[in-house]
């Protein structure tokens, strides 16, 4: 299964790609900074620019409250993530960062002494693993281990992306989360493009949303909740002409590990202001931005979510006899979709070049 894929992408990325400009769509360019806290930012000026400079992702991979958290980045490429998640974490947290490039895992462990020394700590709380993010077993990662799990544009270049999914589930403790951002297409790939190699390098070989919506689930994930989307250009004619009528857009999720047979009941919960940085809201997905000290009625689903995850401490909860909201299948879809949230948000690239020496990727809205 992995031969030919596998030793395709890691020439694209461990040879061909050699900085962020060298590929072919916008997609490193999508930061959501406008959900980036200042405390991230600040970060990021501080992760070497070298590490900076063969970023693939397409969005930060940040959820809100890491500190002391164990987190697992899948396919954490140059490290940029890791290290600015290392930050996020603080010296007694811990950042494993999984790639299968070996170019890329040793390019990562090149800079860990520069980022300890930078960041002030004792010693490193970073490492970097080779390995497959399907079989995360082979490379000695535990199971129900991991507090949180991030990946950055990279499930989307996977050829079995439930085997990806079902590694993620096992790996986390219950209450867990995978918070990702990744590439989708708008229909499912015809075969003949999903075995380009070209196609497969920049994501677009074809992970189609309502797919991955209907394998989170059938893994056992709860959710999942859409956090923020972007739409992505195609730069190049000759992928233009291949991919047709078929767009993409970047879409960021995060999905949750409940742990089993727990009664779910509605519930009212009322947000303290306790999270860093969102003393005044924790604006949680697309969907539900909780005001502090604003009770609000959530359904059964994220009543759990919001008493077993690491965000328990920042709830009351008072559970009711109603069920909470509910939301046919039309509306579901229209709240889980990246293309139709990317439509809403308005987000755009203002400037992005692939072709010429400009290096300065900007998003916004109008």
């Amino acid at each position: 299964m992995f031969s030919k894929v596998h030793e395709s992408l890691q020439k694209y990325y461990g040879t061909r790609l050699q900085a962020s400009a060298d590929l072919l769509t916008n997609a490193p360019c999508l930061f959501p900074r406008g959900r980036m806290s200042q405390r991230a930012l600040d970060a990021l000026a501080l992760v070497h620019p070298d590490v900076r400079a063969r970023y693939f992702g397409c969005g930060f991979t940040l959820p809100e409250k890491l500190q002391d958290c164990k987190v697992l980045d899948l396919g954490s490429g140059s490290g940029q993530d890791c290290y600015l998640l290392s930050q996020l974490v603080g010296a007694n947290g811990w950042v494993v960062g999984l790639d299968m490039t070996k170019e890329l895992v040793s390019a990562s462990r090149e800079y860990i002494q520069y980022h300890q020394e930078k960041f002030g700590y004792e010693k490193p709380n970073t490492i970097f693993v080779q390995g497959y993010i399907e079989q995360l077993d082979e490379a000695g990662i535990k199971s129900d281990f991991f507090d949180v799990l991030v990946s950055n544009c990279v499930i989307c270049l996977c050829p079995d992306k439930k085997a990806v999914l079902k590694e993620a589930y096992r790996v986390l403790k219950d209450g867990g989360e995978f918070y990702f951002s990744d590439m989708y297409s708008s229909k499912v790939i015809p075969e003949n493009l999903a075995q380009d190699p070209v196609l497969w390098g920049e994501g677009m070989n074809g992970f189609y949303w309502r797919d991955f919506i209907s394998l989170a689930q059938e893994v056992g994930f709860s959710g999942p909740y859409l956090v923020t989307a972007s739409h992505i250009i195609v730069h190049s004619s000759e992928l233009l002409k291949k991919t047709g009528d078929i767009t993409y857009a970047s879409g960021t999720y995060r999905l949750f590990k409940l742990p089993k047979n727990i009664v779910k009941t509605g519930a009212v919960v009322t947000y303290k202001g306790t999270v860093p940085e969102c003393s005044d809201q924790l604006s949680f997905d697309a969907m539900h931005n909780f005001k502090t000290d604003v009770p609000v009625l959530v359904n059964r689903e994220l009543a759990a979510v919001l008493q077993h995850s690491r965000f328990a401490s920042d709830f009351s909860i008072q559970y009711s006899d109603k069920p909470g909201p509910t939301q046919d299948q039309s509306v579901q879809d229209c709240h889980l979709n990246p293309f139709l949230l990317a439509d809403r948000l308005n987000l755009f690239v203002k400037q992005c070049s692939k072709t010429s020496n400009e290096s300065d990727c900007k998003t916004g809205e109008n």
